[in-house]
């Protein structure tokens, strides 16, 4: 189990994303944590996502196949460990295999800047190794092209 570590400690182990979104933040914050929203969004462009489960409560689960524009399906799990509706998301990534050595924990904020949200999603790995791996095929590109659709989806008409 991963701990909570200080930022400090782990400035070569973290992916740090942030955008600013154009909607109030209950919106963002429900576009994230409802399943029916997050199919349509979650994943960078042209993957998809399909939840099996999602229980966004301390100790729930979130259990999705993300599938890549090849066919390859990615299994998915989330566990809470804290949710602050609508400010924050902490939780454990992994590839829903017990003791994943590529699992990291995230903590996603939701800061309210008037009618627009600021979104910050820090990922912590357990080492610097694998948050180098993820980089290297290209995570953060991938996690910014996943907040654009987020933005884009938030503001379609509902």
């Amino acid at each position: 189990m991963l701990g909570t570590p200080s930022p400090s400690s782990t400035a070569d182990r973290e992916i740090v994303l942030s955008r600013v979104v154009d909607a109030p933040r209950e919106l963002v914050f429900d576009a994230w944590t409802d399943p029916v929203h997050v199919e349509q969004w979650w994943g960078p462009e042209g993957f998809s996502t399909r939840v099996h489960q999602m229980e966004v409560k301390p100790g729930g689960m979130w259990r999705f196949l993300l599938t890549g524009p090849d066919g390859t399906e990615f299994p998915n799990r989330i566990t809470y460990r804290e949710v602050t509706r609508p400010e924050r998301l902490v939780y454990r990534h992994d590839s829903d295999v017990d003791d994943d050595p590529m699992a990291f924990e995230v903590t996603v904020t939701f800061e309210a800047q008037g009618q627009k949200t600021r979104l910050t999603m820090r990922s912590v790995f357990l080492s610097a190794q694998a948050c180098e791996k993820v980089k290297s095929f290209g995570a953060v590109a991938l996690g910014q092209q996943t907040l654009a659709k987020l933005d884009a989806f938030v503001q379609r008409p509902r």
